[in-house]
C-alpha cells in the first residue's frame, strides 16, 4: 500500500511542478481514494465529497479533517505515508489557515477549486487516475467478485411477488453484507421494464421479469454491472431483443484495444445498433465509458477524443426497450479484456469468444 502511494504522490508533485502550484487539494471521494490507495473519507453516501481532504505540497502529504473523524481515519483508513492535520468541527477557517502556512500562501490546484487560488487539476493528473496500477487491479477484481456474487445471490432467490423496491434493497443488503456501497440499485419489472432505461425502484410488483442494476463501490472503485431475472419462459421477441444488444456489445469490446479513442467506439455502436435494425437506440440512453474512481470516469459521445490504454476499466452498457448487457471490463498490457464482474454461477452463452450473462430462469 505505501508504495503505491508512494508513487502516486510523486506523479501529485509532478502536477506541482508542472502547474508552478505550492498545493494540490484532493477533495473529492474519488480522489480521495485514488490518492490514499483505497481508502475512504465518505459518510454521507450521496455526497460527492467527504469529511476529509489531502494537501500536497513538495515537503508534505496530509489529510485534513475535523475532530470528529480523525482518530477513525487514523485507526481504520488512512496509510502511513500521510500526516493528519485536525481542526475543531465548528472552526472551517482554521483549515485554510493551515493550508496557506503550508502552501506560503500560494497557489493549489484542486479537483474541486472553491477560491480564486486554485486552479482545476491538469488533464495529466486526470489520466493518471484512470490508469490502474497492478495494486488497484488487484482491488478492483475483489470489489468485481464481491458485486457479481451478490447479484447472483439475490436474483437466484428473488420472487415475482417482491416489489421493485424489496429487490433493490434486498441488492443494497447483498453489497452491504460484502463490504461494499450500494452506490446505485436501479430496477425494473415486466411492466416499467420495456419503459425505462434508468428505473428507479417503485412499489410495483416485479412480475414476469426484472432488471437490476449495481454500481457497487468498494476502495474508491465502482463494478458496474446488469443482470436480468425471469418467471417462466422469456417470449420470442425478448430473448431475441437480448441476442441483439449482446451482439451489439461484442462490437464494442472488440474495440477496445490500446489506441482506439471513445469516439470511434461510439460511431461504431451507432452503427451496429443500426445494423441490428434499432437506429435511435444510440440516442435512447448513454453507451457507457470508461469507469474506476467514478461509475463512468468519461462517457463516450460523438467527440470524446480520449484515448483507450492498458490498465484503464471500462463499462459499456448497450441497450434496446427491455434489454441490456454490462459488465466492468480492464484492458490488460496484451490488449486482452478482463471481466471484473463474470461470476461463473450465473447462467451466460459465448459471443465471440467471451461468457456473457443471460436471463436467469427461477
Amino acid at each position: 500500500m505505501s508504495e503505491e502511494v508512494s508513487k502516486k504522490l510523486e506523479l501529485i508533485r509532478q502536477t506541482l511542478r508542472e502547474t508552478e502550484a505550492q498545493g494540490v487539494r484532493l477533495r473529492g471521494t474519488d480522489w480521495f481514494a485514488w490518492a490514499t490507495g483505497g481508502a475512504s473519507n465518505t459518510v454521507l453516501l450521496t455526497a460527492e465529497t467527504g469529511v476529509a481532504e489531502v494537501l500536497v505540497t513538495t515537503e508534505d502529504a496530509w489529510v485534513l479533517t475535523d475532530e470528529i473523524e480523525a482518530q477513525r481515519l487514523k485507526d481504520e483508513e488512512l496509510p502511513a505515508n500521510f500526516k493528519v492535520h485536525v481542526n475543531p468541527w465548528a472552526d472551517g477557517a482554521a483549515r485554510e489557515s493551515f493550508v496557506c502556512d503550508a502552501t506560503g500562501g500560494g497557489k493549489a490546484v484542486s479537483d474541486r477549486p472553491i477560491s480564486n487560488l486554485e486552479q482545476p487539476l491538469p488533464l495529466s493528473l486526470q489520466i493518471h487516475k484512470r490508469v490502474m496500477m497492478s495494486s488497484e487491479l488487484e482491488r478492483y477484481r475483489q470489489v468485481g467478485q464481491k458485486a457479481s456474487q451478490a447479484m447472483t445471490e439475490v436474483l437466484k432467490v428473488a420472487k415475482p411477488t417482491w416489489t421493485e423496491y424489496q429487490l433493490a434493497g434486498a441488492g443494497a443488503e447483498a453489497l452491504w453484507a460484502k463490504g461494499l456501497h450500494p452506490a446505485l440499485t436501479l430496477v425494473a419489472g415486466d411492466r416499467r421494464l420495456p419503459l425505462y432505461r434508468h428505473a428507479t425502484a417503485t412499489a410495483e410488483q416485479i412480475g414476469r421479469q426484472a432488471m437490476l442494476v449495481f454500481c457497487a463501490r468498494g476502495y474508491g472503485l465502482y463494478a458496474n454491472l446488469t443482470r436480468f431475472v425471469c418467471f417462466g419462459g422469456l417470449w420470442d421477441e425478448q430473448a431475441e431483443l437480448h441476442s441483439h444488444v449482446r451482439e451489439i456489445e461484442a462490437v464494442v469490446l472488440n474495440l477496445c484495444q490500446p489506441g482506439t479513442t471513445l469516439d470511434a467506439v461510439y460511431h461504431a455502436l451507432a452503427q451496429a445498433y443500426e445494423q441490428h435494425g434499432f437506429p435511435n437506440a444510440i440516442r435512447e440512453h448513454h453507451q457507457g465509458g470508461t469507469t474506476g474512481y467514478l461509475a463512468r470516469e468519461i462517457v463516450a459521445n460523438p467527440s470524446t477524443t480520449d484515448t483507450l490504454a492498458e490498465g484503464i476499466a471500462v463499462a459499456w452498457n448497450p441497450s434496446l426497450a427491455g434489454a441490456k448487457v454490462e459488465d466492468t471490463f480492464v484492458i490488460l498490457k496484451d490488449g486482452k479484456l478482463e471481466n471484473l464482474t463474470f461470476d461463473p454461477n450465473f447462467p451466460n452463452v459465448e459471443v465471440e469468444g467471451r461468457l456473457r450473462p443471460v436471463p436467469l430462469y427461477n
